[in-house]
Order: C-alpha cells, then sequence, then structure tokens
C-alpha cells in the first residue's frame, strides 16, 4: 500500500474523524515506528509501518461498519468525556468493531447520529466541499414572524459570521410552534443561536435526516446498522453535493 497522510490513516483504522485525527498529531499522541510525529503532512503505510495513537497498535478495519443512532438527550457525542457524563458509546451494545462519530449533536439535543470506522465516508458526510444537508425538527418558545422567517432562510450573523442559506418550514403551528429546519453546514449550537437572534429560544431539538439518511422508527437509545443500499445513497449524495459545490465555485470565478 502506498504511504498515505497520518490523519488519512488514523480515520480509516476508525481512530478518529480526520479533523479528530489533526489534533491528535499536533497534541504529539501520534507515534510512527516509536517516533512521535507531531508535523502536519507527515505520511505513512500501515502496512509496512507501526503506527500508534495513545500507545496503541493501529490496525486496518477488518469490517467495515455504518450505524444510525437516536442519539438521546442529556448524552454525549464523543467517545470519552473526561467529566464522566454518558456518551454515545455507551449504547452500542454488541458492537465489536471501532467506530466513531461522524459530526457532532449537542448535548441536550437528540436525534439521528451517524457512527461509522470508514474515514473517507466519514469525511465525505462532515467535509465543507460536500456538506449533507441535516434536517431537524425544533420546537421553539414563539413564532416567528414572516419577515424574520425570510430572513432565517437567508442567513442570519453568528458570531461574527453570516449563516449559509437554510431552509425553513412551520410544521406545526402553536403557542411553542415546531419548525422545520434544513442546513448546509455545521456550525456549533447554529439553530438555536439562530433563533436566539430573533429572540425566540430553542425547547427541544431532534435531528430527523443525515442527507437520504432517515431516523425512521429509532427510539432514544436504539440503533440499527445501515442496509448496504443506504450505504451506497449516502456516497452518492456526497458526490453530488461535490458536484454542485464545486459547479457554484467554478461560476463564481
Amino acid at each position: 500500500m502506498a504511504e498515505e497522510r497520518l490523519q488519512k490513516i488514523l480515520s480509516r483504522a476508525g481512530a478518529a474523524s480526520r479533523r479528530k485525527a489533526e489534533q491528535m498529531i499536533l497534541e504529539g499522541r501520534v507515534a510512527v515506528n516509536g517516533a512521535v510525529v507531531t508535523e502536519m503532512g507527515s505520511k505513512a503505510d500501515l502496512e509496512r509501518d507501526h503506527v500508534r495513537v495513545d500507545g496503541k497498535l493501529l490496525h486496518a478495519p477488518k469490517r467495515l461498519v455504518y450505524i444510525a443512532l437516536h442519539k438521546p438527550n442529556n448524552c454525549v457525542t464523543t467517545v470519552a468525556d473526561p467529566q464522566g457524563r454518558g456518551t454515545v458509546m455507551d449504547l452500542l451494545h454488541g458492537v465489536k468493531e471501532r467506530v466513531y462519530p461522524v459530526g457532532r449533536l449537542d448535548y441536550h439535543s437528540e436525534g439521528l447520529l451517524l457512527l461509522t470506522n470508514d474515514g473517507d465516508l466519514a469525511n465525505g458526510v462532515t467535509s465543507a466541499a460536500s456538506h449533507l444537508p441535516k434536517t431537524y425538527l425544533v420546537k421553539v418558545n414563539g413564532a416567528l414572524t414572516a419577515e424574520q422567517e425570510q430572513a432565517f432562510r437567508g442567513g442570519v450573523p453568528v458570531e461574527g459570521r453570516r449563516t449559509a442559506p437554510a431552509g425553513l418550514k412551520l410544521v406545526r403551528s402553536a403557542e411553542n410552534p415546531w419548525y422545520e429546519v434544513r442546513l448546509f453546514e455545521g456550525r456549533k449550537n447554529q439553530i438555536r443561536m439562530m433563533f436566539k437572534h430573533f429572540g425566540r429560544l430553542v425547547e427541544k431539538l431532534k435531528r430527523v435526516k443525515i442527507g437520504p439518511l432517515d431516523l425512521g422508527p429509532l427510539r432514544p437509545g436504539e440503533f440499527r446498522h445501515l442496509t448496504p443500499s443506504e450505504v451506497v445513497q449516502l456516497r452518492k449524495a456526497i458526490q453530488r453535493r461535490k458536484e454542485v459545490v464545486l459547479g457554484a465555485s467554478a461560476s463564481r470565478r
């Protein structure tokens, strides 16, 4: 096998997402043939070299695993939590392969979360070059006006930077209404911050779709393995998004 960048090797081996792998390298947690590597861009060959993360020898995954989990409220989307809180990994009873979460849902959010040891697919789902649309059901403490809804769809300033255009649809009219929100980017607490911009607080937030993948009947804490057809659909959706983004980029030149 040809040499590859270390962050890609870590991602392929299911040690972490590429973004997290880069952080691990910078923190001096990765060693190749006994030597700690902290320089980005460093390469290795997993079939020939001994690559260790936190002292543990990496092996290429024997089987690629794809899991859809309904993350419950009050649960952390990490492999481990220094504060001792429950993580999504505690819910994967019977899963022998080492997988990791793709993207995140904050502590008080619930819904669809993808976990896998396929680094290429994980990178495709989260990469800015191919961000798959993600759909959420959101309950807020008051309705937006028609003008506010339009402004929400066009993007609002959050922490000094305008959000990308988003989908917004009222799905249940009430004193505390429910909205369907569709995002094409994944900034931290983005939906909560967007509603806060209009003086509204999010009371409940549930992700129901990642690209073509649907939460379906899974209850909080339950998970299932994706079908081969669903994995193919995800790969096709990632490729289509890349083509759209590249086409839009080319048209702006």
